[in-house]
């Protein structure tokens, strides 16, 4: 299987074992996060990095300006009206990814998905769908407007993997409410969710970062 996604890779050090599917947010692309892999502190264990790129489409609320976008946003709100046939075509398109570092002979249990913001959204809601046991999923500064199709779409067999939410207090672009409501909704549904908030904007700071790297290593059994 080959992907519809175009993407920017790290290839391992050392024997490929694990693999780390990082899933920017709305007008960046895959080169965004590529700088923090040294902090992370996994270049022995074997990791096949992968930072997709998210399509070029219009996007409504920034006055229709074409930019990379993993769906469309609607209104700012707290529960945020976005385009959910575009979540799901991304998740799609994740989930291909995935397939493919499978086909090297990853076990999906070895894969762990990341996303920032948007990508936040993506990474909770593919994961949560694939059929196969993934090794985690980290969420950062993010919402989940498709919570409620969750109840009868989740995948059985990551019902129990572990999940990272981090957030920030001081957030202005994504509200810290819409992550806890996300949250709240997963705990309520029995997903194992792990919550940090820490004083910043909508932002990686190195203490998240250190809480990432932590939890990543606890997934992979590092």
């Amino acid at each position: 299987m080959t992907s519809t996604l175009d993407y920017v890779e790290q290839l391992p050090e050392s024997v490929h074992r694990y693999s780390i599917i990082w899933i920017h947010g709305l007008g960046a692309d895959g080169h965004d996060f590529a700088g923090i892999t040294p902090a992370l502190d996994l270049h022995e264990a074997g990791v096949h990095f992968i930072f997709p790129h998210a399509p070029l489409q219009p996007v409504t609320i920034n006055g229709g300006m074409v930019m990379r976008a993993w769906y469309d946003i609607l209104e700012m709100t707290l529960t945020r009206k976005v385009d959910e046939q575009g979540i799901y075509a991304s998740s799609e398109a994740i989930h291909e990814l995935i397939q493919m570092e499978i086909n090297k002979g990853i076990p999906s249990e070895n894969i762990v998905l990341a996303g920032f913001s948007q990508g936040g959204v993506i990474a909770l809601h593919a994961g949560l769908r694939f059929p196969q046991k993934l090794g985690g999923i980290v969420a950062l500064s993010t919402y989940l407007p498709t919570i409620t199709q969750l109840e009868t779409e989740a995948s059985e067999t990551n019902k129990t993997t572990p999940i990272l939410m981090v957030h920030g207090s001081a957030d202005s672009v994504v509200d810290i409410q819409a992550g806890k409501m996300a949250r709240d909704g997963l705990v309520a549904l029995g997903y194992p969710v792990q919550w940090l908030e820490f004083g910043m904007q909508h932002e990686v700071i190195y203490q998240e970062i250190e809480a990432i790297k932590k939890f990543i290593k606890q997934c992979f059994n590092q």
